[in-house]
């Protein structure tokens, strides 16, 4: 269960007329579930498998997959939706058909999760899968199965079947190289929270980039990846690996060290990579300290204006996200973001507010203070929603000023300004 939803009407409405806006939530809805496609990877093959989007199913179609009764319905959501795929799933229990709900917010509220399903997946579902599968055909789910921080390596996942997939319905497929991160940012609700740092091995990438590129031979991949270059010598290894695939075009995530790095950021740009996403976060110091537990973030600060030129000198598109709600953070830290965003050259930008998921310690520090708005607001951890009460601001005023710097940022002037710089960047890759 897939999808945007904004609560925020205001903002609901912003989003569908400022064009940067409106591509970044079609990016974000046309990712299909790598989660869902690795289990279907590790179903035997006497099993009949469908793929399907709930935000493309229609009532007929709802009582068409009840109509097949199944063996086994699998659901895997991100709290946004979960109380959509709650519904669903109540639905295809009260038609006797055996339910099983798995993905970061039933593992970190399982019990929760339990109330809808048979069978809840905790944490990595790849390594429960086979034995969840025999319970299912005896008709005996467990509760519960637990995959939570289980140490075995990447390289013993299934391979993910991305032939269910019709690539005509997305811009682009999902690809894990690395799963979880070092950095302990205390608001990330990313793979970290069920999985240790893990890396795959490059011949077992090329296996994946061959099976995507069966089904789509020029594909754009995004890297389900927390953090992809952690590792420098194996991330030289991963974009030589691309560098074998020029029909694939790709993106991932990481962070600002990147740019410490010339001879991986030469592969990057010969490896067909569009864009890397780096997590800036503030460019308040006093923000940053509330990032991670080891101020990481914070010590690059200094760098951020030289290393950002220096990722896209090379040819490589940056991503910069900011977030914001921080405790330090006053209405001027929203002018300041602005000016910084047009000084840097930025080619592309992500602004989010800070937002307390389950799972998280932000969740559970913001709990305990008391400033959680709502004790159950899971519909509205879309990352444009205010949902705890902020420090420098009223409720209403963060709202305002963040509405305010969606309209600055994403406005045709500085979308049609951004598509330019992305432009120059790329020529510059092909004069180099």
């Amino acid at each position: 269960m897939s999808g945007v939803r904004i609560v925020n009407p205001e903002l609901r409405a912003m989003g569908l007329t400022l064009p940067g806006f409106i591509e970044r939530g079609q990016v974000i809805a046309s990712l299909p579930s790598l989660g869902l496609l690795t289990l279907a990877g590790a179903t035997p093959e006497h099993w009949e498998i469908g793929y399907h989007e709930v935000d493309a199913l229609d009532e007929g179609q709802i009582q068409a997959l009840i109509g097949r009764q199944p063996t086994l319905i699998a659901i895997s959501s991100l709290p946004a939706r979960v109380d959509d795929a709650y519904a669903l799933l109540d639905r295809f229990r009260a038609a006797g058909i055996q339910t099983v709900i798995g993905g970061l917010h039933a593992s970190v509220r399982p019990d929760e999760a339990a109330q809808h399903a048979d069978a809840v997946v905790v944490g990595q579902g790849e390594w429960v899968w086979p034995a969840l599968l025999e319970d299912a055909e005896r008709g005996a789910l467990q509760p519960r199965y637990n995959g939570m921080h289980d140490p075995r390596p990447l390289e013993d996942t299934p391979l993910p079947r991305f032939d269910l997939l019709d690539p005509s319905r997305y811009n682009r497929i999902p690809l894990q190289t690395t799963r979880g991160c070092p950095l302990d940012c205390q608001f990330c609700a990313a793979s970290r929270l069920i999985s240790p740092y893990k890396r795959k091995s490059i011949g077992r990438v090329r296996q994946e980039i061959e099976a995507i590129q069966a089904i789509w031979p020029d594909p754009f991949i995004e890297l389900a990846d927390d953090n992809t270059f952690v590792n420098k010598k194996w991330g030289r290894e991963l974009a030589e690996l691309f560098c074998e695939f020029p029909a694939v075009k790709w993106f991932t995530e990481t962070d600002l060290s990147l740019a410490d790095d010339p001879e991986l950021l030469r592969l990057l740009a010969r490896s067909g990579c569009a864009q890397v996403l780096i997590g800036l976060e503030s460019i308040q110091p006093e923000s940053l300290r509330d990032t991670d537990t080891g101020h990481w973030k914070l010590r690059q600060r200094e760098q951020y204006l030289e290393k950002i030129a220096r990722i896209q000198d090379a040819g490589i598109s940056v991503n910069g996200c900011f977030v914001f709600g921080f405790d330090s953070d006053t209405p001027a830290t929203f002018d300041a973001t602005l000016e910084f965003i047009q000084e840097s050259g930025l080619s592309e930008v992500q602004i989010t507010l800070l937002t307390p998921f389950p799972g998280t310690a932000l969740f559970d520090q913001m709990k305990a203070q008391g400033r959680l708005l709502k004790d159950r607001f899971w519909d509205q951890c879309t990352l444009f929603d205010v949902t705890f009460r902020p420090v420098g601001f009223t409720v209403e005023e963060l709202e305002a000023r963040f509405q305010q710097m969606v309209a600055e940022v994403y406005s045709v002037e500085a979308s049609r300004h951004r598509k330019a710089l992305r432009t120059a960047i790329f020529r510059r890759r092909m004069s180099g």
